[in-house]
C-alpha cells in the first residue's frame, strides 16, 4: 500500500534532519551548568515559554484521544476533557501557583521540597519521594505518547505500533539529550509553526466539507447513533459506542472532572517554565499566552472530527460489515486480547500473506478492495475505533504532499510533549538524586553525561510498559484520575497548611503512588471516579498519619519559606513575621487571584468551544459562549491582569 508520495517523504526527512541540527547547534549552550541545561538560566522570555507550553500540552496522543470524544459527541466531547485534554490547571498556574514556585528559585520541583521542608531527614526523604513520583509519572506519559503515536505512524508505515513507536522517540531522545532545555523551546518553537500551518489546513477543510447544520446533524445520528451531536451542552446522560459506556453520564463526568482539576490545579505549579521564569508578572503573561495559544487545537480537532463522520459514511455504507470483519479476525486468531488488538491488525494488514488466506479473502468480501486500511479503523469490540479517526482522515481526505506537512505537524505535537516531559524528570534524577546523594562534587560534563543515561533509561522502561496498555484512553485515564488521585492530597497541603512536614509529604506520596501502581496491575479495569476517590482517600490518610507521627518542619525553614513564597490558606502562626505593609499587600494579592479564578475558567472553557461551535455551524451556542468570553474576559482584566507587578516586591 502506497501511503505518501516523494514531497510527503522530502518534508518528513527535512523535518527530522532540522531537529537534529537544532540539537547539535544547541548542546554548547545546554552544557554550559545545570541551570543552562535544565532552565535555560532563566534568559528565556516569556513569550518563548508560553508558546513552548502550547506546543508541550499539544501532543499526537492527546489529539487523537480529544478528537475521538469530539467524533463521539461533538462540542461536548470538551467536557470529558475536564480530566486534562482542557488544561484547566492553567487556570491556577495563571493566577498564583506558578509565581509561587518561582518565587523559590529553585531548578526542580524535588529541590523545592528542600527549600520548603528544609535540608533534614523530612526534607530529603521528601526530595527523594518527589523523584520517585515525577519518574513514575513520566514512564506512565511516556508509555501513553508511545501507544499514541504507534497506533498513528502504524496507518502510514509498514511496520507494527511498537517499531513506528521505537523510530519517532529514537529521533526524539536523540536532540532532547543533546540540548536540554534550549531545545525544548527552540524545537518547540519551529513545531508550534508545523502546528499551526495543520490548524489551519484541517479548520478550513472541514468548513468547506460541511453543507449546513442540518446535513452535519443528520450525518452525526446516522455515523454515531448520537442525536444530540451538535449540542455544546452536556447532558446527564448521552449515547455512547461499546467500550466508552461509562461516560454516558456526560454530566456527571464534566462535574466530577472539574472537581479533580480543582484539587489539581492547586496542587500544580513546579513546571520547569515557571522556575525558568524571570519575575512574577512572566509567570502570569506566559501562561495567559500558552492558555490562548491552547485554543488553537479545538478548532483542528473539531475539523478530524467533522472529516471524520463524512470519511466513515463513505467508507462504510453499512457498519455491519465491520462487526462481521471484527468477528472474522477473531475466530481466525484466538485469544487476541484488547491491549494486542492494534497490533494484529496492523500485521494483517500489513503481512497479509502470513495469515490464513480464508481470512484475507473474508476481509476482502466484507471490506472491498481497499480491505487493509479500513481494517485499521475498527476497534476490537466491533466497531469504528475513534482513537483511530485522526491518522484516517490524513490517510484519505489530504492530498499528497500536504499529508507529509500533516503528519510533520503531528509527530511535532508528539516530540514536543516528549522533551518536555523527559527533560523535567531527567533533572530530577541528576540535580535530585545523582548530584544530592550520589556525587556531590561531580563536574558538569558527568552531571550531564548522567542526565543523558537517565533520559534513555526511561525511556525504554516507558516503551516495555506501553506494549501492555489497551488503549491510549486506558492510559490517560489512570494518570490523571488513578496516579493523579493518589498523588493529590500531598501536592495540595504543601501549599495551604503550615503544619504539614516532609514526612507527611513523603509517606503520603509514597502510599499514594504504590496504591495507584498496584491499582493499575492488579485492578486495571476499575471505574475512573472510583480510581480517584479510593486512591485520593488513601492519599489522605496516609498524609495526615505521617504529618503527624514525624517532627514539624523547623520553625526557621517554615518562616523563610512563607516569606519568599507567601501563600494563602492554613497560616495563622506565621503571619505576624511579616511588616503590616507587606501583609495587606499579599493579602490584596490572594483576594484578587481567588476572585478572578472562577473568571479565569469560565473564560477558558468558552475560549474552546467557540470554534469548534462555529466550524458546525451552531451559531446560537457560538453567540452565547462568546458573550460569557467576553463578560467574563473583561471581569479578568480589572480584576487580575491590571494589577500585574511591573516587578516583584519584597
Amino acid at each position: 500500500m502506497s501511503y505518501l508520495g516523494t514531497l510527503d517523504y522530502a518534508v518528513i526527512a527535512g523535518y527530522l534532519l532540522i531537529l537534529l541540527a537544532i540539537g547539535w547547534f544547541l548542546k554548547n549552550a545546554a552544557s554550559a551548568s545545570l541551570e543552562d541545561y535544565f532552565i535555560g538560566d532563566r534568559k528565556i522570555p516569556w513569550w518563548a515559554l508560553g508558546i513552548t507550553g502550547m506546543s508541550s500540552f499539544l501532543d499526537m496522543t492527546g489529539t487523537m484521544i480529544i478528537t475521538s470524544f469530539l467524533f463521539m459527541l461533538g462540542p461536548r466531547g470538551l467536557f470529558i476533557e475536564f480530566r486534562g485534554g482542557a488544561v484547566l490547571v492553567l487556570a491556577f498556574m495563571m493566577l498564583w501557583t506558578g509565581k509561587w514556585h518561582r518565587r523559590s528559585q529553585c531548578i526542580t520541583g524535588a529541590e523545592w521540597m528542600i527549600f520548603r521542608f528544609g535540608d533534614g531527614a523530612g526534607g530529603r526523604f521528601a526530595q527523594l519521594v518527589s523523584v520517585l513520583a515525577g519518574v513514575v509519572g513520566t514512564v506512565g506519559m511516556l508509555a501513553y505518547l508511545m501507544k499514541g503515536a504507534g497506533l498513528f505512524l502504524s496507518m502510514f508505515m509498514p511496520f507494527t505500533p511498537f517499531w513506528c513507536s521505537v523510530i519517532m522517540i529514537g529521533v526524539a531522545t536523540i536532540y532532547t539529550v543533546m540540548s536540554g532545555f534550549y531545545g525544548v523551546v527552540v524545537t518547540d518553537l519551529f513545531q508550534s509553526l508545523c502546528i499551526m500551518a495543520a490548524v489551519v489546513m484541517v479548520t478550513v477543510l472541514a468548513v468547506l466539507k460541511v453543507g449546513s447544520a442540518d446535513e452535519l446533524n443528520a450525518l452525526a445520528l446516522q455515523v454515531t447513533g448520537n442525536g444530540e451531536w451538535m449540542s455544546a451542552m452536556p447532558r446527564w446522560e448521552t449515547t455512547m459506542p461499546a467500550g466508552y459506556e461509562a461516560y454516558r453520564h456526560l454530566l456527571m463526568f464534566a462535574m466530577f472532572y472539574l472537581l479533580r482539576n480543582v484539587f489539581g490545579g492547586l496542587g500544580s505549579g513546579s513546571d520547569p517554565k515557571y522556575f525558568g521564569a524571570r519575575n512574577d508578572r512572566e509567570c502570569g503573561t506566559l501562561t495567559l499566552l500558552w492558555t490562548a495559544t491552547m485554543t488553537f487545537r479545538w478548532p483542528m480537532m473539531m475539523g478530524f472530527a467533522v472529516l471524520g463522520l463524512y470519511l466513515v459514511r463513505d467508507l462504510f455504507p453499512d457498519l455491519g460489515a465491520v462487526a462481521m470483519a471484527v468477528g472474522a479476525i477473531r475466530e481466525h486468531v484466538p485469544g487476541i486480547g484488547e491491549a494486542q488488538w492494534s497490533e494484529i491488525v496492523s500485521a494483517i494488514a500489513h503481512q497479509p500473506g502470513n495469515y490464513s488466506p480464508e481470512l484475507i479473502a473474508r476481509l476482502g468480501e466484507l471490506l472491498g478492495d481497499d480491505w487493509g486500511r479500513k481494517l485499521l479503523l475498527t476497534s476490537f469490540h466491533g466497531t469504528i475505533n475513534p482513537e483511530q479517526i485522526l491518522p484516517a482522515v490524513l490517510l484519505y481526505d489530504i492530498p499528497l504532499g500536504f499529508r507529509g506537512l500533516m503528519l510533520v505537524a503531528l509527530v511535532a505535537a508528539a516530540m514536543s510533549t516528549f522533551d518536555a516531559t523527559v527533560n523535567a524528570t531527567t533533572g530530577l534524577m541528576t540535580r535530585d538524586v545523582y548530584q544530592k546523594f550520589i556525587r556531590p562534587r561531580a563536574a558538569n560534563n558527568e552531571l550531564i553525561y548522567a542526565s543523558w543515561i537517565f533520559t534513555v533509561s526511561q525511556v525504554l522502561i516507558a516503551l516495555l510498559f506501553a506494549y501492555s496498555i489497551k488503549s491510549i484512553n486506558d492510559i490517560w485515564g489512570w494518570i490523571i484520575m488513578g496516579l493523579g488521585g493518589g498523588l493529590m492530597i500531598p501536592g495540595v497541603l504543601r501549599l495551604y497548611w503550615w503544619r504539614f512536614n516532609g514526612g507527611g509529604f513523603a509517606i503520603g506520596t509514597g502510599v499514594g503512588l504504590t496504591a495507584a501502581v498496584l491499582q493499575k496491575f492488579y485492578y486495571p479495569g476499575l471505574d475512573e471516579r472510583l480510581q480517584f476517590l479510593f486512591l485520593g482517600g488513601i492519599g489522605l490518610a496516609a498524609t495526615v498519619i505521617g504529618t503527624f507521627i514525624t517532627r514539624p518542619t523547623d520553625r526557621n525553614v517554615l518562616e523563610n519559606f512563607y516569606r519568599v513564597t507567601r501563600p494563602f490558606g492554613f497560616w495563622g502562626p506565621l503571619k505576624s513575621i511579616l511588616a503590616e505593609d507587606v501583609r495587606l499587600r499579599m493579602e490584596d494579592e490572594h483576594r484578587r487571584d481567588l476572585i478572578a479564578l472562577p473568571f479565569a475558567l469560565l473564560c477558558q472553557v468558552c475560549l474552546f468551544l467557540m470554534p469548534m461551535t462555529l466550524i458546525i455551524r451552531n451559531l446560537a451556542a457560538f453567540g452565547v459562549t462568546a458573550g460569557i468570553f467576553l463578560a467574563c474576559g473583561t471581569v479578568l482584566y480589572c480584576v487580575w491582569f491590571r494589577h500585574l507587578p511591573a516587578k516583584n516586591y519584597e
